[in-house]
């Protein structure tokens, strides 16, 4: 973690006005809400509509799931944001991701045992990190094996967890319970 203590504190129950408790109540995983819902909650008109868009990246992209796992997951590990890179870990479990595969994405595109559209889809995370940019050579691979709405939702899948990243590393937002870092637990 880039802190060891958050800059700005989750709201506890009795801390939340109307707004941030109608918010936070959609926001539930699992029965409970994350460090991060009760952090953004400090702004609920933001939560409010950043879900909106995050509802889409994370539950309705045309990217299959665990290709957008390991985007999400490559793209916190670039950011060096353990809270995203670990809650990506547990979702990435539950879409196929084996542990073997989620530590070879902290590795990048050049490690052994991609396939070459997973070699291209990690090489287009760190192009997008490094230069804002897919290069040609990454874009025509990638265009062989996904969609053009499969591409743009790709795009913004690592904008919206470089976002994300930025945020939680910036507010300090600590790890929930149960949620592993970056040694994967």
């Amino acid at each position: 973690m880039k802190s060891s203590e958050p800059r700005l504190k989750p709201l506890a129950d009795d801390q939340l006005d109307d707004d941030a408790r109608r918010v936070l109540e959609r926001a539930k995983m699992q029965g409970r809400v994350l460090n991060i819902f009760r952090t953004l909650a400090h702004h609920p008109k933001l939560l409010e509509r950043w879900m909106v868009f995050g509802t889409h990246v994370l539950n309705k992209s045309t990217l299959p799931p665990r290709e957008r796992e390991m985007a999400i997951l490559r793209i916190g590990w670039l950011c060096g944001s353990e809270y995203e890179f670990g809650q990506h870990v547990l979702i990435g479990r539950m879409v196929g991701l084996n542990d073997e595969e989620i530590r070879r994405i902290k590795l990048g595109a050049d490690a052994e045992g991609w396939t070459e559209s997973e070699a291209a889809l990690l090489s287009a995370v760190d192009e997008l990190h490094a230069e804002s940019f897919i290069s040609d050579p990454t874009w025509k691979t990638l265009t062989r094996h996904f969609s053009t709405q499969q591409l743009l939702d790709l795009i913004f899948a690592v904008g919206q967890y470089n976002l994300v990243s930025m945020a939680l590393n910036t507010l300090g937002v600590q790890l929930d319970e149960g949620v592993p870092g970056f040694d994967l637990g």
